[in-house]
């Protein structure tokens, strides 16, 4: 059996009946909301296919979404907004988006495995590269990337000349030269040093008129 399950199958020893996979998508872009999930699959579930999303397709991160929410005993796909990520900043809006996908998913004796993040007031274990360790934050992260892929898609047909559609809001040249010739849109991140930096430039050409 992969040690894809050893974190898994150590809580289950320890006295656990359900183990929640947490892991988020969003927090590098300047451009989008932060997506964070929460799994819980049934005990010693296990697909050898379903790994960490940054090392998977984009065909085969679709097909795996569809295998994890038909497998799973329980998901919830947390969207957090641009301006609640503004506000706390994305760390901490990646923690609290955590801890709601565990409100939300709660069961008694339950124990969360997430991807380098500690959590408050949660039974759980923050494991530094879990999504390439634990198959329950593998597949949270599958359905925190497919969902903000979809919604960065969606924004490229709104704001057709940013090209969302490639670099899904991270910070590339392509980006950072269209965010330049046109200025920030409502989906990009204010708090943000390159979105800063085009604003504080924009404030400064307005002043020389």
């Amino acid at each position: 059996m992969s040690n894809l399950l050893e974190y898994e199958n150590r809580y289950y020893d320890l006295g656990y009946d359900y183990i929640i996979g947490l892991d988020e998508a969003g927090r590098g872009p300047m451009a989008g909301e932060l997506v964070v999930a929460g799994v819980i699959f049934p005990k010693g579930f296990y697909d050898e296919r379903i790994f960490d999303s940054k090392q998977l397709t984009a065909k085969k991160r679709e097909a795996m979404y569809q295998i994890i929410i038909e497998n799973a005993l329980a998901y919830h796909i947390e969207v957090i907004s641009v301006e609640d990520v503004d506000q706390l900043n994305v760390y901490s809006a990646s923690q609290k988006g955590m801890e709601k996908c565990c409100q939300i998913l709660k069961r008694e004796k339950m124990f969360a495995l997430t991807d380098a993040m500690p959590l408050h007031d949660i039974e759980h274990l923050s494991i530094i590269k879990g999504d390439t360790l634990s198959i329950s934050i593998a597949a949270a992260s599958i359905l925190a990337k497919v969902t903000r892929d979809h919604l960065m898609i969606d924004y490229a047909k709104k704001y057709p000349q940013y090209g969302f559609e490639k670099h899904k809001g991270y910070v590339t040249k392509a980006h950072k030269e269209a965010l330049r010739k046109y200025g920030p849109c409502p989906i990009h991140r204010k708090s943000f040093k390159p979105v800063q930096e085009v604003m504080k430039e924009q404030i400064s050409l307005n002043l020389d008129i």
